[in-house]
């Protein structure tokens, strides 16, 4: 991942509290790995779905920024296939689908240490016509304004 994607990606402060790191990403892919603790269960003791999905987003998000314009997302939907326990390493992989325009589909599966599919998300993003360094720039001109 190059520097500006590596600092862009940074900011993210979902991702950092959550434990996300991503392992991979290029143009149209990105893999990003997390695993699950205590922060990310529900009443009953494993991985609740919202954890998950933000896994699933913030990799669909890696993939959609990579080519290095701003992409936000536009529509996601996700399925849930089996329950995640604490301690279980997951790893979601975004690969896209299709691209044309501002509009770009992508695939994210999500699968446990043992290669199991745990959850599959299809999102859909919107290519602003900013470029990612263009937005880290923007957040540095905010961030040095906050402490002026």
């Amino acid at each position: 991942m190059n520097e500006t994607l590596q600092e862009y990606f940074g900011g993210d402060a979902v991702a950092a509290n959550m434990g996300m790191r991503v392992v991979d990403c290029g143009p149209g892919h990105a893999v990003a790995e997390m695993t699950v603790d205590e922060r990310h269960l529900n009443g009953l003791g494993i991985a609740h779905g919202a954890a998950i999905f933000a896994l699933a987003d913030f990799c669909h998000a890696v993939a959609a920024n990579a080519s290095g314009r701003v992409a936000v997302a536009i529509r996601c939907g996700i399925s849930f296939f089996k329950a995640v326990q604490p301690g279980a390493k997951l790893t979601a992989t975004a690969t896209e689908r299709h691209a044309g325009g501002p509009l770009a589909e992508y695939d994210i599966n999500i699968h446990d240490e043992s290669g199991t599919l745990v959850a599959s998300m299809q999102g859909m993003v919107y290519r602003k016509k900013e470029s990612v360094a263009q937005a880290l720039e923007a957040r540095h001109a905010a961030e040095e304004k906050k402490r002026v």
